[in-house]
């Protein structure tokens, strides 16, 4: 290899450094910089499928990692502020988004003067970085520092590409064969460099230098699109379910975009080639591949689009973990929602299920179980109350009687008690790893009784009859009363701390109160009306 050689290949890895490290380094500014503003947008603005298609782009844009904007969007799933289905319109609008790069390539990192913008950029940048420190006014800074160093390295690669293209050319890499290996090579590059903004500025730079031809140079941005997905399938490893779910829908949107695309790429080409006439655009052809880039990933919605419903389905039954699967309804379905009798057999059996994981979830916070089991415990709890009143709300009352359809709002208050249940499960669980441990006659008998008014009340078990769960729930009240003047006299000489004296009366108390909705959700399920009051729990028949 000869010396000029040397440095063409020393020119093209050291573009791909700059690129590389102005892209890590804007991307980083501009999400510490708008961190806030990205959280604001996907909370408010993904109602639609459009505004969530918008918001998506526009976060990708500005923040210029879509992996970013993915992470924000699980997380939001996570926490239940998204839908599934409302976070795949974030995500593709985040592919359209990642088109920015393209253009900033094409419209200036290829036109203009590099030295007259990007040198002042980075001097500016890390004026602001340093006079801005750790705030927005530095992630700002360092934002600009990385637009400049980007630039630097399209320039790089631009003046190496130059020098190489003079003397060597692709062209013979357009026929099919050809095509289908720059596919490769862009997924290659993209695999290899961990960014798909690389192998475009690639692309474009060996596209704009004639080294390649239009076609080869539109198969390595398919190639770097379908690149993507490797990243994300490795990032999805160990990941939480919904992070998986999202990495096949990224996965999936690019793949078959890609290979539509590779089918149409000569049609696609020539549209490209019309609007850009039609718009007077510069024939450059880093601004014709900008365009093709935009279009690709508009065609990849255009696709999705009809399909949205059916992926979120498809999705939905992977990846479930063991609690995903309980908080799904076992015996609601559309079908049995047209028939009345059977519906409410059904709405029936699942609030008894639904009560057995609540129960589950208390009797494992008065035994010392984590926080983390509780909470999981509420959480399908949580999720079956929304099914099941999802289920009455699409019931087919035209067949059902008067007394069927009197029995609706019984259901839906003691699926009610049991998600109360399990909120206070969680509240006496996240306070203390050992609630309440034997240190007194009083808390011993005050935790066995709990215990065995659980099993009372259990619907898995076979519930007793309403006297005996009375009567076991008033024997529980007349323990917590002793409990509770035994802690207050223990806080008053000093034999135990205040501030433990006061956070075992709020355990005892919420354990208290979790046993009394037990009781009016199993009397409910027995047919009885109840009331709650300070001596314990009275029954009416109905």
């Amino acid at each position: 290899m000869e010396m000029n050689d040397w440095a063409a290949f020393g020119g093209l890895l050291g573009g791909i450094g700059l690129f590389l490290l102005g892209m890590s380094l804007m991307t980083d500014g501009m999400r510490l910089a708008a961190g806030q503003a990205l959280k604001g947008i996907l909370a408010n603005s993904t109602s639609t499928p459009l505004r969530g298609l918008a918001s998506g782009a526009l976060m990708t844009a500005l923040v210029q990692s879509s992996s970013a904007v993915t992470v924000a969007a699980i997380g939001f799933v996570n926490a239940g502020l998204l839908t599934l289905g409302q976070s795949l319109w974030v995500l593709f609008g985040s592919n359209v988004g990642t088109t920015m790069t393209g253009w900033l390539v094409a419209l200036v990192g290829l036109k203009f003067k590099i030295d007259v913008l990007a040198l002042p950029l980075i001097g500016l940048g890390m004026m602001l970085k340093f006079a801005g420190g750790n705030g927005k006014r530095g992630a700002l800074g360092m934002a600009l520092a990385g637009f400049g160093v980007l630039f630097l390295g399209i320039d790089m690669l631009r003046v190496s590409f130059s020098g190489v293209g003079t003397d060597f050319s692709l062209a013979e890499f357009d026929g099919m064969t050809g095509i289908v290996l720059m596919v490769l090579t862009g997924i290659l590059m993209t695999v290899v460099m961990q960014a798909s903004a690389a192998s475009l500025v690639m692309a474009f730079t060996a596209a704009e230098s004639g080294m390649i031809g239009i076609e080869a140079a539109a198969a390595i941005v398919i190639g770097a699109n379908v690149g993507t997905t490797v990243t994300a399938l490795i990032a999805a490893i160990g990941a939480t379910p919904n992070a998986k779910r999202a990495a096949l829908a990224h996965v999936l949107f690019n793949v078959i975009t890609g290979i539509v695309a590779l089918l149409l790429l000569p049609g696609l080409l020539w549209l490209i080639a019309l609007l850009r006439d039609l718009l007077e655009m510069d024939a450059a052809p880093a601004a014709t591949l900008a365009m093709f880039h935009t279009v690709f990933n508009l065609l990849g919605v255009a696709l999705m689009w009809p399909l949205v419903g059916r992926l979120t389905h498809f999705l939905e039954r992977r990846f479930r973990t063991a609690e995903e699967d309980e908080a799904r309804p076992q015996y609601l379905d559309a079908n049995v929602a047209e028939v009345p009798a059977l519906a409410l057999d059904a709405l029936k059996r699942e609030v008894q299920r639904m009560g057995t994981i609540a129960l589950r979830a208390l009797r494992g916070a008065i035994s010392g179980t984590s926080a983390e089991l509780s909470g999981r415990d509420q959480q399908i709890v949580a999720s079956l109350n929304l099914a099941i009143a999802d289920f009455i709300a699409r019931l087919n009352r035209s067949g059902m009687s008067p007394e069927g359809a009197q029995r609706l709002p019984a259901i839906l208050r003691t699926a009610r008690y049991y998600e109360t249940l399990a909120e206070l499960a969680l509240e006496v669980a996240s306070a203390s790893h050992q609630p309440l441990p034997h240190t007194s006659l009083e808390s011993g008998k005050f935790i066995a009784q709990a215990e065995a008014l659980l099993d009372a009340v259990d619907p898995a078990t076979g519930m007793q009859d309403s006297a005996a769960m009375t009567l076991a729930l008033q024997t529980l009240e007349a323990h917590y009363q002793s409990l509770k003047s035994r802690l207050l006299e223990a806080g008053a000489q000093g034999q135990l701390p205040v501030a433990e004296m006061d956070a075992r009366l709020r355990i005892a108390g919420a354990t208290r109160r979790a046993a009394q909705q037990a009781v009016k959700a199993a009397l409910m399920l027995a047919d009885e009306t109840v009331m709650i009051t300070p001596d314990g729990l009275q029954e009416t028949p109905r």
